[in-house]
């Protein structure tokens, strides 16, 4: 008789830690709670250690990890958008990528079903031309992922720039979005990165169906909308399958913030990071520093070297230097009685859930977002970049957060900004509603991912039509 072998998920993510840690999430969950094997593919490009040391954990036999080859990328200007980068990358190595799954067609295994990242989904074409059932793993928001297939038609009926529309944008089952705050590389038409976005939006409808890192408590009728089109053979159907979140490390307990906020009274510190890869002008540091200082409020801030060229600056790991040296002179010992402030990195699961954590000054990528919801702490919102914008409209749409107003002659928020902002979601009556409706999502978070709970049976459903489709004799060899 023939061995039986587990199914066997490939999945392929694209460069950044916020795309590459829910896929490792993905990966645990598949193997601890439905037998799957898995062999994440990432790139040899644009890699960092903060993106190795996102699957240093998972479990070796039953996870396996390989890297594209390096494509050269010399041609692009200095200057390329990011997404850019990222999008030319995944098209060269498109060909590495089909030797690779023809190799684990003809492996024992085979292969049961194939997930792409939300920035690869030009790989849908290399799955089907194999015969592979084909997903995207979509690791933001459903509201953006909806912008998103929405953006060909959008492209199609309009000639100004998005920031520029007069009207609303208004998609089914979504929040009206003003055109400023569409995703980030689609606010620019002579940009390259506006045509490699509007492309990659039609290559979602190569998949077989979206696999959404979200919570369906938050986005329920997005949910539903996008199940009605997908009845109506619209678009392919949407699992919300989130939030994944990785446990307490011991290593990160002992980070010396955890020591520091362990001193702190309940809910009275702001937690301040702009993510993985955020990066503030140096003017905007400064700013940022007086008026955390000015609100009297206590904080733990991750500081990141300042960027005056880019947003995310830091997306592919931290630049060299000493990101302390630009803070005002004094201000770390003027702030010693009720600031910590970290270079570089701290253990943000660990902190949004420690007791003394009572807000969050957030950049609002998804990742972070579905932290602190789970963690059920408000935030503050400060988008900088990608789709953080729309994210902000969504959080603070929930009642999870508060927003930060910007100058609008150059695009700074000023310190008595920061200063009013922080001392009302600390201690004012707007923070005290976020707070509340924090808890309430957070109880949310808490019984999606249980067994019987929505974020479970969505993951298991899915599950159950990979397993089935590879029992079927055409689909386990591959369709060839």
């Amino acid at each position: 008789m023939s061995q039986v072998h587990a199914p066997h998920v490939v999945m392929l993510t694209s460069p950044g830690v916020g795309h590459v840690a829910p896929v490792a999430e993905l990966a645990g969950r598949l193997a601890a709670h439905h037998g799957f094997t898995s062999t994440i593919v990432t790139y040899t490009n644009l890699s960092s250690p903060t993106n190795s040391s996102a699957l240093a954990s998972l479990p070796p036999g039953v996870v396996s990890t390989t890297a594209l080859p390096e494509v050269p990328i010399d041609d692009l200007p200095a200057d390329a958008h990011i997404v850019t980068r990222i999008l030319v990358v995944v098209q060269r190595t498109l060909p590495h990528l089909r030797a690779l799954l023809r190799s684990l067609l003809d492996a024992p295994a085979g292969i049961t079903v194939f997930l792409t990242d939300m920035l690869c989904p030009a790989a849908l074409a290399v799955a089907q031309d194999l015969g592979v059932p084909r997903y995207v793993f979509y690791t933001s928001s459903l509201m953006s992922l909806s912008s998103l297939l929405d953006t060909p038609e959008l492209a199609r009926t309009t000639t100004c720039e998005f920031r520029d529309l007069p009207e609303p944008v208004v998609i089914p089952g979504c929040l009206p979005l003003r055109g400023a705050d569409l995703v980030e590389p689609l606010q620019d038409r002579a940009n390259p990165v506006y045509d490699l976005l509007v492309d990659l939006c039609l290559d979602y409808l190569r998949g077989d169906g979206f696999i959404v890192h979200t919570l369906d408590a938050m986005e329920h009728e997005t949910l539903a909308a996008l199940r009605d089109l997908s009845d109506k053979g619209v678009y392919p159907p949407a699992y919300a399958v989130g939030p994944f979140l990785r446990s307490y490390s011991d290593k990160s307990a002992e980070h010396h913030c955890m020591r520091w906020l362990d001193g702190q009274p309940d809910g009275s510190v702001l937690y301040v990071c702009f993510g993985s890869g955020g990066t503030l002008s140096s003017t905007q540091t400064a700013e940022l520093a007086a008026g955390l200082e000015a609100s009297g409020q206590r904080f733990l801030w991750v500081v990141r070297l300042p960027s005056d060229k880019d947003s995310c600056g830091s997306y592919f790991g931290p630049a060299a230097g000493d990101p302390l040296s630009y803070l005002p002179e004094g201000f770390t010992e003027r702030t010693r009685g009720t600031g910590l402030v970290v270079p570089q990195w701290a253990p943000q699961v660990e902190i949004l859930g420690h007791r003394a954590v009572g807000g969050f000054l957030s950049h609002c990528g998804w990742n972070s977002s579905l932290e602190t919801v789970s963690s059920g702490v408000p935030v503050l919102a400060w988008p900088l970049f990608a789709e953080q914008r729309m994210n902000a409209v969504k959080l603070e749409h929930v009642g999870l957060a508060l927003r930060v107003s910007a100058r609008r002659e150059d695009g700074v928020v000023p310190r008595e900004e920061v200063a009013a902002v922080t001392r009302e979601l600390m201690v004012g009556e707007k923070g005290a509603m976020a707070r509340k409706k924090a808890r309430q999502l957070q109880a949310e978070a808490l019984k999606a991912a249980v067994p019987g709970g929505p974020a479970y049976q969505a993951l298991a459903a899915v599950v159950d039509m990979w397993k089935c489709a590879h029992s079927s004799p055409a689909v386990a060899a591959g369709g060839l």
